[in-house]
């Protein structure tokens, strides 16, 4: 069941969203050369702590983990999609890293990830993320009342297949609210004019996933967790937590570092 919230509540949803963007942002500024991702996940666990809030991640175990998440952040390096574990690796030069970090405050959750890279980077890097940072930015301008979740899965799609990226299959965006994960599932691929109509009050974590190498593979590492990619290219995630709303797209974890709200993502 798809729960629309009120205006109030979205409200409170850009306030956890502003705890993740802040967030995100320190952890983005901290990560270079010799940083561990230990040391990025402390950070961002000290913005928690800093805004009263806490973690979806510590601990969540859906279905198919075969243990609880024990970080409050998302580290994927190079060929990993999502669900990156952090660990003691620490940053080389040109890596390719994914961010991925949720917050609860006051029974709202936020959800968002960037991609970038440490160092001196690859142009083919460089083409990759601003790919998925295009196929966001196009997923939130569809994101609009009267259109479908069909007309995002779409937007996002078109951006990525026609740069020659692959996409995971099974692996998209969803409902957020007083859950992490709640209805509707929006995929990164699909038809437009299908689906669940978009209403006032629905809130969506968009989240392009690309895979460089064009193709749609990926298994899961040793560690239960991290979704790698079957041809070792490397990949890149971007979200942002929208609402929908009358007078448009709503970012609630806009960061101060990016655009205006309607110039998409930079």
């Amino acid at each position: 069941m798809v729960e629309l919230k009120t205006d109030t509540s979205i409200d409170a949803m850009y306030e956890a969203g502003q705890v993740v963007a802040r967030a995100l942002t320190v952890a983005r500024r901290a990560a270079d050369v010799g940083v561990s991702l230990l040391e990025l996940d402390e950070l961002a666990h000290d913005v928690l702590r800093e805004a009263g809030a806490s973690s979806p991640f510590l601990g969540y175990r859906p279905s198919f983990a075969p243990t609880p998440f024990p970080a409050v952040l998302c580290a994927s390096v190079n060929d990993a999609i999502v669900h990156g574990v952090p660990t003691r690796y620490r940053l080389r030069d040109g890596d390719l890293v994914s961010l991925d970090f949720g917050a609860e405050l006051g029974g709202w959750v936020g959800d968002s990830a960037i991609s970038f890279v440490v160092g001196r980077p690859r142009p083919g890097d460089l083409r990759l993320v601003e790919t998925a940072e295009r196929a966001l930015a196009a997923g939130i301008e569809a994101a609009v009342v009267g259109n479908r979740i069909g007309d995002i899965a779409h937007a996002v799609g078109t951006v990525c297949r026609a740069a020659g990226y692959g996409i995971p299959d099974g692996f998209g965006g969803h409902g957020i609210g007083r859950r992490m994960h709640e209805d509707p599932g929006v995929p990164n691929e699909g038809r437009p004019g299908r689906g669940l109509p978009l209403r006032h009050g629905m809130v969506l974590a968009i989240e392009p996933m690309l895979i460089a190498g064009g193709t749609d593979g990926y298994h899961a590492a040793s560690d239960g967790w991290t979704l790698r990619t079957n041809d070792g290219s490397r990949a890149a995630h971007v979200e942002h937590t929208v609402a929908i709303t009358e007078a448009g797209p709503r970012v609630l974890t806009r960061r101060q570092d990016e655009q205006p709200e309607g110039a998409g993502p930079c």
